[in-house]
Formats: structure tokens, sequence, C-alpha cells
């Protein structure tokens, strides 16, 4: 049971490096280009959520202490 147990214990300290490694390379300019990547593009059911909350606001006042509630 030795031998296979410093089998593993090999094995293990070959796959996984020490957890005190330093990193290799920078990555908050991989973040900032990643953020840069994506669209700033809302769905069409956020516009639609948007103008029914205004429709509401405008056409019954008395909602707007029910909204400040629930945010």
């Amino acid at each position: 049971m030795n031998e296979h147990e410093e089998k593993i214990r090999e094995l293990l300290k070959q796959s996984l490096r020490p957890a005190n490694a330093e990193l290799v390379r920078d990555l908050w300019p991989q973040l900032l280009r990643r953020l840069e990547e994506r669209s700033a593009a809302v769905p069409w059911f956020d516009w639609t959520l948007l103008a029914l909350v205004t429709l509401c606001l405008v056409l019954a006042p008395n909602t707007i202490p029910l909204l400040l509630y629930h945010l």
C-alpha cells in the first residue's frame, strides 16, 4: 500500500503547481479587452418593461410609492 501512496503523491506533485506560484501574465489588460468587446445593446423586452412602468406612473401616479417600496 505504501508504494501506491508514493506513486499517487508523485503524480499529484507533477499535476498540481504550488499554491504560491506567481501569475505568468497580467490579467487586467485581458479583462479590459473583454469588457470592450461586450455590446451595450439592451434587449427589446427591457425597453418594453421600461415603457410599461413609465406608462403606469403617468396614468396612475398613486403607484409611485408602491414602486419605490419594491425597489
